[in-house]
């Protein structure tokens, strides 16, 4: 199997290697359970964007890609938990046949219902469990590479599945909560600070031996002038004032495409922001509250990001920028594992930078394309990635509800510029 997933380092053999595999797998797969449990029955079939999914539909198609991809090919006496189940859940796109349903209508699915899904996610796990205790060792690499794509593809749908959940909580006029907020923890304002760069050669991109996707490599040198980046994300107060000093009636602040949007769209501020008895408040997973000016904005488009830098006199970073920064530093933020699922002030002191790795995914302004000596994989899993690098924009770091085995300096992630569902903030650079 080609190399487009995270990749494994040199693995044991035998039962360490058996033992290794079976962890990650129930770690993987109890995570995305614990993450469904806040949500009914009725919660779990919302679909409420036509790109999103249910969040029971994110429960039954990553157990698909484990029987579809590990157990069918690998384990000649396997039987389908229902044969139905490989064509109803199967990824949308060509090349698992012409019965996959479209987006749209994934929300139409009251049957199977949740229980049964968790019944078919049960049978998926045993089956899997069994399969890594059972095979011969000469056949174990082979399966650990599998094993190994479907936690990574599991991985990212906890991620969506949350992103989606949000979305469907704030459509209704509820405005229900996911969770009840963990205690919050009072920060002080953080001054202006900016990390200087010297530029010059710079090597980017992961090693051939190192965890990652397709498209984050081939590993090469770049060129850069002298850069600053700022030490912080931009924050809730700063948008703020973006918005109050009209930033989204002028149309010399954005490109013809973002103005476009914000004309079509009837923006005027990021998603989930409402006006509401003179202030600004904002939807979370923990339900509506007030505004916090600290806290990383989150849920802007490419668009209002690069309309926002152009207003503050600044720019977005180039993605070699930013990686050249971040591969000097460990700034981790608030990742999926912290349990707080939405972006936190900085409650750090000192230069920085920080919060590079979480709260927010952050803009660059570098589209999605390939690296020099890139060739699209061949691959029979949901990790080419390459297949998408047209009409997208990077963005690198990771949010509160990225897994913290997705967030390191290498990490491309990739949307169009009109895109707002995802937790996407921005961070300011400049030429020095």
């Amino acid at each position: 199997m080609p190399d487009t997933h995270l990749a494994t380092h040199a693995q044991p053999s035998g039962d360490a290697l058996r033992q290794a595999l079976s962890t990650r797998f129930q770690k993987i797969r109890a995570r995305t359970a614990e993450l469904a449990a806040p949500l009914s029955p009725e919660d779990l079939m919302v679909q409420s964007v036509a790109d999103g999914a249910p969040a029971k539909w994110h429960l039954a198609h990553t157990t698909w890609l484990f029987e579809t991809t590990v157990l069918v090919p690998c384990n000649p006496g396997y039987r389908p938990f229902d044969p139905a189940f490989l064509t109803l859940f199967a990824a949308r796109d060509d090349r698992f046949g012409s019965h996959q349903l479209p987006s749209p209508t994934l929300r139409l699915l009251s049957r199977p219902n949740a229980a049964e899904v968790m019944r078919y996610r049960d049978h998926v796990n045993a089956a899997v469990l069994h399969l890594l205790n059972q095979a011969e060792e000469a056949e174990l690499p082979e399966i650990a590479d599998r094993v190994i794509v479907g936690i990574t593809h599991e991985r990212r749908h906890q991620e969506r599945l949350l992103t989606h959940i949000k979305h469907a909580f704030w459509s209704n006029p509820l405005r229900p909560a996911y969770d009840q907020p963990p205690q919050a923890v009072p920060a002080p304002p953080q001054p202006e600070r900016w990390i200087e760069h010297e530029g010059g050669m710079v090597e980017i991109g992961r090693t051939e031996a190192g965890a990652g996707f397709d498209h984050e490599g081939p590993r090469h040198r770049v060129h850069l002038g002298p850069f600053r980046l700022a030490a912080l994300p931009v924050s809730c107060g700063a948008f703020r004032d973006f918005i109050e000093d009209g930033g989204y009636a002028k149309r010399s602040l954005w490109l013809a495409d973002g103005w476009e949007a914000v004309q079509t769209e009837g923006w005027q501020a990021p998603l989930y922001w409402e006006w509401r008895d003179g202030a600004w408040q904002i939807f979370t997973l923990y339900g509506m509250r007030a505004l916090d000016p600290a806290e990383p904005v989150c849920h802007v488009s490419w668009f209002e990001a690069d309309a926002f830098a152009r207003w503050a006199g600044k720019r977005l970073p180039e993605e070699a920028e930013w990686e050249a920064v971040a591969s000097r530093c460990d700034s981790m933020g608030n990742l999926l594992g912290t349990g707080h699922r939405h972006p936190r002030p900085s409650t750090c002191h000192g230069d920085g930078p920080w919060q590079l790795f979480g709260d927010v995914w952050e803009w660059t302004r570098s589209p999605f394309t390939p690296y020099p000596g890139y060739r699209l994989p061949d691959g029979v899993d949901e990790a080419v990635h390459g297949r998408f690098m047209i009409n997208r924009m990077v963005l690198r770091g990771g949010s509160c509800v990225t897994p913290f085995d997705h967030a390191n300096p290498t990490t491309r992630h990739y949307l169009r510029p009109e895109s707002r569902l995802s937790f996407t903030g921005l961070r300011l650079a400049e030429d020095a």
